[in-house]
């Protein structure tokens, strides 16, 4: 019986040499060995593989039919793992071959998809597979490298990159409150023309609070309601009504003029929990250069703070 568990790489290559030299003491003096240690390896193999692999004399070392044998299948995996600490080597330079990322659908084509040029650009010899979703993204079953995300972090087994956190603004057209008025306080809210983002929970609740006060939920009634957040922020923008939308969703519209930020003394939100953005990927204690490179790139593209926030 035997035990290929007990093979080395070491014995592999040290069996190759001695394949082609057909003598041990030239094989000890390349690996810096005495000849007894490389004929204590070869008979360790030999053990191993429950095969004679040498016929030995006091003038030659004489491969056997097995070793004959042998001889192409230990090239082979000598070849593979010498292409793979190649590949490796390459890789530990260069980002290179495929990269998956996931993101919430409008986040990543708003925020994620117009960097990806640029990225491609930086590292040429990167794949990249983007997957925009925003269904429940387990990270333990899905196929992703890097996963950016909005929300509290709470999943302790992944490690998170956070690139900052989500603010909220009321907002609406100037349109809109030239002919309506600008709500005077969070109770205004009631009696306004308000456009609410549905999930699969059921509509967003708006949150208001004065800066470091406890969160109060205002009750409001719909005149619109919507799965698709780009069709309440198009009917914001053509005077329909009132969005509470984070900031990477209309903090360029801020900053044009197309709407305007209402009750901005206080802070808005949808849920009384952070919502940080950031990016996810596997634990490990040394993360792949492909990650490492996208999450930095990110970073960098995103800005400190976030190029779509506006100053407050």
């Amino acid at each position: 019986m035997y035990n290929t568990g007990n093979i080395s790489i070491r014995a592999l290559l040290i069996f190759i040499d001695v394949y082609e030299t057909q003598n041990f003491s030239v094989v000890a003096r390349r690996e810096g060995l005495s000849a007894s240690q490389v004929s204590r390896i070869i008979h360790q193999l030999e053990d191993a593989l429950g095969q004679q692999l040498f016929y030995r004399n006091t003038r030659a070392v004489i491969p056997t039919e097995s070793s004959h044998l042998f001889i192409s299948y230990a090239r082979a995996i000598a070849g593979n793992i010498e292409d793979a600490r190649r590949e490796l080597d390459e890789r530990s330079r260069e980002p290179s071959g495929l990269i998956r990322l996931n993101a919430p659908v409008f986040f990543g084509q708003r925020h994620v998809a117009p960097c990806l040029p640029g990225l491609s650009r930086r590292y040429p010899r990167l794949n990249i597979e983007l997957t925009l979703t925003d269904d429940y993204i387990d990270p333990h079953r899905e196929a992703a490298d890097v996963i950016f995300r909005i929300g509290p972090l709470t999943d302790s087994s992944f490690h998170a990159r956070v690139f900052g956190r989500q603010r909220y603004h009321l907002a609406a057209s100037p349109d809109y409150v030239a002919k309506q008025g600008a709500p005077t306080g969070p109770d205004d809210l009631a009696h306004h023309q308000c456009l609410v983002y549905r999930g699969s929970s059921g509509p967003n609740r708006w949150l208001l609070r004065q800066p470091g006060e406890e969160w109060v939920h205002y009750p409001i009634t719909p005149l619109m309601s919507s799965n698709n957040a780009e069709t309440l922020l198009i009917a914001a923008l053509g005077g329909m009504g009132i969005v509470l939308f984070p900031d990477w969703l209309l903090g360029d519209k801020l900053k044009s003029g197309e709407l305007i930020a209402l009750l901005p003394e206080r802070e808005s939100a949808i849920s009384t929990e952070p919502q940080n953005i950031a990016a996810l990927y596997p634990h490990a204690r040394h993360p792949p250069l492909n990650v490492r490179a996208v999450i930095d790139y990110y970073v960098e593209a995103f800005g400190s703070p976030l190029y779509w926030q506006t100053p407050q």
